[in-house]
């Protein structure tokens, strides 16, 4: 019993004397505080947080999602039609790819992909 009481004291001195330390070698500079706070695709955090914002930077943003969440769903099709045939599972996978061609051609009749204006 007292063997037990002494490791977890011991532990517990070592991570006292392990934070103590981390805690003196970490001496902050205040000199600089810019460079501790948050920045974000390069806007400036210290400025104006009301700036307009790029409405074609938001929609091609949205539009990497859709396709980055396609390649995700559309992996386990491929790896599966691999290793074995099924027609149950390439009809799904055909469904799956014309919903998404249906989607992509609305996009670009309602001219979201328009970059170039």
């Amino acid at each position: 019993m007292w063997s037990v009481v002494v490791v977890s004291l011991i532990f517990i001195l070592i991570s006292f004397l392990v934070m103590g330390i981390g805690w003196m070698v970490c001496a902050r500079s205040y000199s600089d505080q810019e460079k501790s706070t948050p920045f974000e695709c390069g806007f400036d955090s210290l400025g104006f947080s009301r700036i307009p914002f790029s409405l074609r930077f938001f929609l091609l943003a949205v539009v990497f999602l859709i396709f980055d969440v396609e390649v995700v769903l559309l992996f386990p099709f491929i790896s599966k039609s691999l290793c074995q045939f099924n027609l149950m599972l390439v009809g799904s996978g055909y469904c799956f790819l014309g919903i998404l061609l249906v989607g992509l051609i609305h996009e670009w009749k309602e001219g979201s992909l328009d970059w170039a204006i």
